[in-house]
C-alpha cells in the first residue's frame, strides 16, 4: 500500500485534536486529524447521560465560538460534542474518522516518522498524540470477580435503571463520583461514597462561579501542581444547575460516607480511617478559596455582595463522627460498585523515545525530547487550565509555534545544502 505523505498527524479528534488544527491551519502546516470514532467520542459515549460541563458555557469554550443559550449554565454533554463537531466543520477541519493508528515510529535513514493506521500509513514530520488524559479506565484491583458483585468505572455507567436492583457503592469523590452518587440517592437507591483526598471550591461566590475566580486569583495559571497533590481530586459539579459539593449535606438526606476503600476481604470491603480528615482538608480547601476571594474583593474595591452562606456547616452526620470501616456487601445489599477513579494513559503505538519508565510521557509544555513528537490536551501540560477547553485551545498555539520554527531551521538546513555544491 502506498504511504501518503503529510507533514503533520494529529492522533485524536475531540477537543485537543481540533483546536490543534485550527493552528496548524493559521500557521500553514500541512495535516490531518484521525480519530479511530467520531468527533468528540468521549463525550458521546464515555460519559453517563446527565452528565453536563463542570464549567459555565461562558468559560468552557474555545475563544472563537460561543455556545448557544445562557452563558451561564451548564451545557449538556450531547452539546458540547455537538459543539466541536460544529467548531471542526466552521475551521474546516481535515478530520478522517474511523481511522485508527496502529503503530507510529522512527523512518530508518530518513527524518520524520512512519505511521500506520486502519486506513494506510503516512510519512510526516511531526505527531501530535492529542488523544486526551481520558483513555484507559482505571478499577484498582481490590474487588475480586468472584465476589459476585457488579463492578463497572464511572466510565461505563450511564443512569440507574441501566444497574440491577439493590445499593451501590461509589469510589472516588471527585466530581463524576460525587455526581452520579447523588443521582443514584435521587433515584432511590441506598448508596455509599468512599471519599478520598479532594479539594471542594465554591461553585459560586458572592455572584461570581469559582471558574471566575480562579481566572482573576491568578490560580489558572499555575505551572505546576503544588508536590503532594498529585491524588487529591476536585469534587466540583455544573449538574442541576450547578452547586457547591457538600458532603454533610449529601449525608444529611441519606448518602453513607465512607473513607478510602483500602481492601477487600471475606466478603467485606475495608476502608481506610481517613474520612474525617479527608473531609475536613476538603473543607479546608473551599475556606481558603474564600478568605482569597474576599482580599481580592476587599483590594479591589468590588462591588459582589458579601455571601456569609457559603461558610455555613451542617453538623458532623453519624458516619463522619464514627465512619464505617469495613462493609459486608451481602448483608447491606450492595449489589454494585462504581469505581470513579480515574484514567491511565496508552501510547503503545507511538514508539518512540519520550516516555519515562512508567509510560508517562516526558515533555516540557507538551514537547517531547524526541523531536517532532508532540503531546496535546494533558493535565497540567503548561498551566493548571491545560486540560480544560479553553486551555487546551492556548497549548495547541505554542505546539504550532514550535513547529514552524523547527520548520525554519528545516528550511535553512535544505537552503545552506543547495548553496553548498555552487559555492564549491
Amino acid at each position: 500500500m502506498a504511504v501518503t505523505e503529510i507533514e503533520t498527524l494529529v492522533v485524536g479528534g475531540g477537543q485537543a485534536g481540533i483546536a490543534m488544527s485550527e493552528h496548524l491551519t493559521r500557521s500553514g502546516i500541512p495535516h490531518l486529524v484521525i480519530e479511530k470514532n467520531r468527533i468528540a467520542e468521549r463525550w458521546r459515549s464515555g460519559r453517563w447521560d446527565s452528565l453536563v460541563a463542570n464549567g459555565p458555557a461562558w468559560h468552557d469554550r474555545f475563544p472563537n465560538r460561543t455556545f448557544p443559550g445562557d452563558p451561564d449554565g451548564f451545557v449538556a454533554k450531547d452539546d458540547v460534542a455537538a459543539y466541536f463537531e460544529d467548531y471542526a466543520r466552521q475551521i474546516d477541519a481535515p478530520v478522517h474518522c474511523g481511522v485508527e493508528v496502529l503503530r507510529a515510529s522512527k523512518r530508518d535513514g530518513a527524518p520524520g516518522y512512519l505511521v500506520q493506521t486502519t486506513q494506510g500509513s503516512y510519512a510526516v514530520q511531526n505527531i501530535v498524540a492529542a488523544t486526551g488524559p481520558f483513555q484507559t479506565p482505571v478499577i484498582p484491583p481490590i474487588l475480586p470477580e468472584q465476589a459476585g458483585i457488579t463492578q463497572m468505572h464511572s466510565a461505563d455507567y450511564r443512569n440507574p435503571a441501566a444497574l440491577p436492583k439493590g445499593g451501590v457503592l461509589v469510589v472516588g469523590a471527585g466530581s463524576s463520583g460525587v455526581q452520579i452518587a447523588e443521582e443514584l440517592m435521587e433515584a432511590g437507591r441506598r448508596v455509599h461514597l468512599s471519599v478520598g483526598p479532594h479539594e471542594r471550591p465554591p461553585r459560586s461566590y458572592r455572584g461570581r462561579d469559582f471558574c471566575w475566580w480562579l481566572g482573576v486569583l491568578g490560580k489558572w495559571d499555575a505551572a505546576q501542581m503544588e508536590p503532594g497533590r498529585e491524588h487529591v481530586t476536585i469534587a466540583v459539579s455544573g449538574a442541576r444547575g450547578g452547586k457547591t459539593v457538600d458532603f454533610r449535606a449529601l449525608a444529611a438526606r441519606g448518602m453513607t460516607l465512607v473513607g478510602r476503600t483500602d481492601g477487600f476481604q471475606d466478603g467485606k470491603l475495608r476502608f481506610a480511617p481517613d474520612l474525617a480528615e479527608n473531609v475536613a482538608r476538603g473543607d479546608a480547601s473551599l475556606h481558603a478559596l474564600l478568605d482569597e476571594a474576599d482580599a481580592h474583593v476587599r483590594s479591589n474595591g468590588l462591588d459582589l455582595p458579601p455571601d456569609p452562606g457559603a461558610r455555613e456547616t451542617l453538623p458532623d452526620p453519624e458516619c463522619l463522627t464514627h465512619p464505617l470501616r469495613a462493609l459486608d456487601l451481602a448483608r447491606e445489599g450492595i449489589s454494585t460498585v462504581i469505581w470513579a477513579t480515574g484514567y491511565a494513559s496508552d501510547y503503545s503505538w507511538l514508539e518512540v523515545d519520550a516516555f519515562d519508565d512508567r509510560g508517562r510521557p516526558q515533555h516540557q509544555r507538551g514537547i517531547s525530547r524526541a523531536p517532532g513528537i508532540y503531546f496535546l490536551g494533558l493535565p497540567w501540560q503548561s498551566r493548571r487550565g491545560s486540560a480544560f477547553i479553553w486551555g487546551v485551545w492556548h497549548d495547541a498555539k505554542l505546539l504550532a509555534d514550535h513547529m514552524l520554527t523547527r520548520r525554519s531551521y528545516a528550511a535553512y538546513h535544505a537552503q545552506a545544502s543547495r548553496a553548498a555544491p555552487a559555492q564549491a
